[in-house]
């Protein structure tokens, strides 16, 4: 395992992540087995393989983050993340043995987890940007594109296994069993937030800024280029990632049971698995890699939606999950280094509301097309929204001169914070002279490459 700057590995030096990706690896495992469930239930125990009332679940999960966004961004920035963090996991694993006991006792209906859902959605509100804003605490800045994706990595390993685990204890056992281990797997991670080394953590930034949630989107107004990322990823999020969706209704259209759902999931993600894995061995995150993976998901989905057995299908969902990662791991990767330490919990709160937030609008249309017209009828408006992604971020890519060099249109970032001396002048060397300490003001301009 490499442990130099530019190893694929590197953020493992630190005790702190190493501890946290483990308790992350079997905290999501239970976490994918749980949506694989949720979305079965509802699909098939609940309804009669109505995809509407599916896409609904999915919206009233992911609608808080968007609702909540002016708070949640306000705690991650505000409050001791690593303990917002202890609080919101162990709502969730509170929230999954609620459930796993409406299901075993068979008292469960179509509503109760419409209220189970938006429960959810709450906790996972104040969880997103506090664990997405935390990575930054455990690690050195040059390191948090890498520990990114390597948080990316992990989500995808658990994806590899806990859909196709979740599909075959629901034939095996049920679908309560699946929300009682989910529930266990939540201990993972709150052991592991439990053995964080505090006093090795990153120092907060004081947040000298006012404004709240309206600083935040100030700054995002104020950077052209996160502005076009957020539109991307916008796009994508609410047309083409309601997976959920797309693989149940086609696993059902094959004629498959809940294993074979599982299976369409579990095959997805080894591409996503690829795509954070090669993600975490690029030094940093870059916009271009961003709008090349939005047109490969367009490209894909298009083809995927065309496909005519289960297996071609699910061969083709391997790009799919290959040019989705690549794309959010990137988005991700690029917001949290690009960004202000004194507005981060607030821009990555902005940021999960638009990932998140796109579904409650997304995912009932992706919902209603199936029903109306057909599951690859759904796949393929999700495809066309990456290739409109990709126009867009090519068109901004022109416009701003970042595949021709116009040094009066490439954006210009202040970090205002206390980093040490290596690290600025590794970062920009033409601005470092005698004269600057450690909590010297440093106006960082990003590299002039034509690469980007």
């Amino acid at each position: 395992m490499s442990t130099n700057s530019s190893g694929m590995f590197r953020s493992f030096r630190s005790f702190n992540y190493r501890t946290w990706f483990l308790g992350g690896v079997i905290s999501n495992v239970g976490g994918w087995m749980q949506a694989t469930a949720q979305d079965w239930v509802v699909l098939t125990e609940l309804t009669d393989n109505d995809a509407t009332a599916m896409g609904i679940t999915m919206a009233l999960q992911f609608a808080p983050p968007l609702v909540l966004v002016s708070l949640t961004g306000w705690v991650a920035d505000r409050f001791d993340r690593r303990r917002v963090l202890l609080c919101t996991q162990a709502a969730l694993m509170l929230l999954a043995i609620g459930v796993a006991a409406l299901l075993l006792t068979g008292v469960m209906t179509l509503p109760l987890m419409f209220v189970f859902a938006a429960a959810f959605g709450v906790a996972n509100a104040f969880d997103a940007p506090a664990r997405q804003a935390f990575v930054s605490d455990m690690v050195s800045l040059e390191d948090t594109s890498n520990a990114v994706a390597l948080n990316s990595a992990a989500f995808n390993m658990a994806r590899l296994v806990g859909p196709a685990i979740g599909g075959i204890l629901i034939v095996l056992l049920g679908s309560g069993w699946v929300f009682v281990a989910n529930a266990v797997t939540f201990l993972a991670m709150i052991v592991a937030l439990m053995l964080i080394r505090v006093n090795e953590l990153t120092p907060r930034v004081k947040n000298r800024r006012g404004g709240g949630l309206g600083e935040g989107f100030r700054y995002v107004w104020g950077r052209p280029d996160l502005l076009v990322v957020f539109v991307m990823v916008f796009l994508i999020g609410a047309f083409g990632m309601n997976f959920p969706i797309f693989a149940s209704t086609m696993a059902l259209e094959f004629g498959r049971d809940a294993d074979g759902y599982g299976v369409l999931s579990s095959v997805l993600a080894i591409g996503s698995l690829t795509g954070a894995l090669l993600a975490a061995r690029r030094e940093r995150a870059r916009v271009r890699v961003l709008v090349i993976a939005a047109g490969g998901f367009g490209v894909a989905s298009l083809i995927s939606a065309v496909m005519p057995t289960y297996w071609s299908y699910g061969a083709t969902l391997m790009f799919v999950g290959f040019t989705i990662v690549s794309m959010l791991t990137t988005a991700n990767g690029y917001v949290q280094t690009t960004t202000d330490a004194a507005v981060r919990g607030r821009v990555l709160a902005l940021y999960m509301a638009v990932i998140m937030g796109s579904t409650p609008i997304g995912a009932p249309i992706a919902g209603w097309i199936v029903d109306a017209f057909s599951a690859r009828t759904s796949i393929a408006v999700g495809g066309i929204a990456g290739i409109l992604a990709f126009g867009i971020g090519i068109g901004w890519m022109l416009w701003s001169g970042r595949l021709h060099r116009r040094d009066g249109r490439r954006f210009q970032l202040t970090l205002d914070e206390t980093r040490p001396l290596s690290v600025i002048r590794a970062m920009d060397p033409a601005s470092f002279d005698d004269r600057t300490t450690a909590t010297t003001p440093i106006r960082l301009v990003e590299p002039r490459d034509d690469k980007d």
